[in-house]
C-alpha cells in the first residue's frame, strides 16, 4: 500500500524536532500483520526516546501504543484475520496511520472497549496490571502511595489498588488535579512534607510500597514514606532520571526493597501478553477502571501533546487521532 504517514524525530532534543514524514508501510511479512491505526496512546516513554534518554537509532519513529483493524496479514499468521479490532503496546512506530507489527504482539480488543480506550489505555492499564498484581502481592487493608495519581498510570492504578481492597495514599503535583483522584487520602504539594505527611496518616508507621513513576524528584520522599522492610517500586522517569542509588540508605531506610520494573518484562511472552491484557479489558469491561481521556490531540500536532504532558498539563489520559 502506499500514502501512509508517521511522526518521527530525526535528531534528539525537545518536542520542536518531531516531524511528519509520508512513508509505505509495505507488506507484513511472515507472522506479521498490518494495522490501519485509528487511534494512538501517548506515554513518557515517547518522550524518553525523543530525548535519547533511552537509546534507538535515529531517526525515531515514535510512539508504542495504538489501536485500530488489521488489513492485511501475513503468511504463516493465525488467530487473526483483516477486519479484527486490535491493539499493540510494543516496539516503536506507533505514530503513524499504519503500522506493521508481529502477530504474537498484538492483543483482540473485545467489543465492549472501544478502539480510542484500547489506545489510551494498553500501556498504561498493563503498566498498572504489572504493578498492582505483580511487583508485589498486596493484600486488602496494605498501604500505598501513589505518586502522579492523576495521570495515566496513577489515574488507573489507584482504582485498581483500591479495587482490592488496598488503602491508597495518593499524591498529585496540584490541588486541582487532587481534587480528581478518588483515594482513601489525596495530597498534593511540596514533595519535602510529603513523607511526614503520609508518616501521621500511618500512625507513624509508613506505607507498604510505593508506585513512583516521578523519578528524580520525588525519591528521597518516596524513601522516606515507607515502613520498615517497605517496596520502592521505581517505574518512571518524568522529572529526570533518579540519581545514584546508595544501599546503604536502603539499610538506614529499614532494610527497604527496590525494584525498577518495566512492562516488557512482565509480557515478554504472547502468553503473558494476553493475560495481561485480559485482566485490563476484564476490569474496563466492569468498570473498576476507565480510559479516562481527559484531551486528544490530533496525530500531526504529536509535538504539543508531547509539551504538556511534559509540562504536567494534562490529565489522565491523552489520544493522538491520525
Amino acid at each position: 500500500m502506499s500514502g501512509g504517514w508517521r511522526m518521527v524525530a530525526r535528531r534528539h532534543g525537545g518536542p520542536e524536532v518531531i516531524a511528519r514524514e509520508d512513508f509505505d508501510p509495505g507488506a507484513p511479512a511472515e507472522g506479521e500483520v498490518l494495522i490501519a491505526q485509528e487511534a494512538v496512546g501517548l506515554n513518557f516513554i515517547d518522550i524518553y526516546y525523543r530525548t535519547g534518554l533511552y537509546p534507538a537509532p535515529l531517526p525515531v519513529a515514535l510512539g508504542a501504543e495504538g489501536a485500530g483493524r488489521i488489513v492485511a496479514t501475513g503468511p504463516g499468521v493465525t488467530g487473526f484475520s483483516v477486519g479484527d479490532r486490535v491493539g499493540c503496546a510494543s516496539g516503536l512506530g506507533a505514530y503513524a496511520t499504519h503500522r506493521i507489527v508481529p502477530a504474537n504482539r498484538v492483543v483482540r480488543i473485545p467489543d465492549g472497549v472501544s478502539l480510542e480506550d484500547a489506545a489510551a489505555m494498553m500501556l498504561k492499564g498493563m503498566t498498572a496490571c504489572y504493578l498492582a498484581e505483580d511487583t508485589l502481592a498486596l493484600t486488602a487493608g496494605q498501604v500505598a502511595l501513589v505518586h502522579a495519581a492523576a495521570g495515566g498510570v496513577g489515574s488507573v492504578l489507584v482504582p485498581w489498588l483500591r479495587d482490592k481492597g488496598v488503602i491508597v495514599v495518593a499524591h498529585c503535583g496540584s490541588a486541582e488535579k487532587a481534587a480528581t483522584v478518588q483515594a482513601d487520602h489525596s495530597l498534593h504539594g511540596a514533595f519535602d512534607t510529603l513523607a511526614a505527611t503520609v508518616r501521621e496518616l500511618t500512625g507513624g508507621k509508613g506505607v507498604d510500597v510505593v508506585y513512583d513513576g516521578v523519578g528524580k524528584d520525588s525519591w528521597d520522599a518516596s524513601l522516606a514514606s515507607l515502613r520498615r522492610r517497605g517496596m520502592m517500586v521505581s517505574y518512571g522517569n518524568a522529572s529526570g532520571a533518579v540519581p545514584p542509588v546508595h544501599l546503604l540508605d536502603l539499610s538506614k531506610g529499614g532494610s527497604l526493597y527496590v525494584t525498577r520494573p518495566t512492562l516488557f518484562d512482565y509480557i515478554a511472552s504472547a502468553e503473558e501478553l494476553a493475560a495481561t491484557a485480559a485482566r485490563l479489558f476484564d476490569r474496563m469491561e466492569r468498570g473498576v477502571v476507565r480510559a479516562s481521556i481527559g484531551q486528544r490531540f490530533a496525530l500531526a500536532d504529536a509535538a504539543d501533546a508531547q509539551r504538556a504532558l511534559e509540562e504536567r498539563r494534562t490529565t489522565g489520559a491523552t489520544v493522538l487521532i491520525p
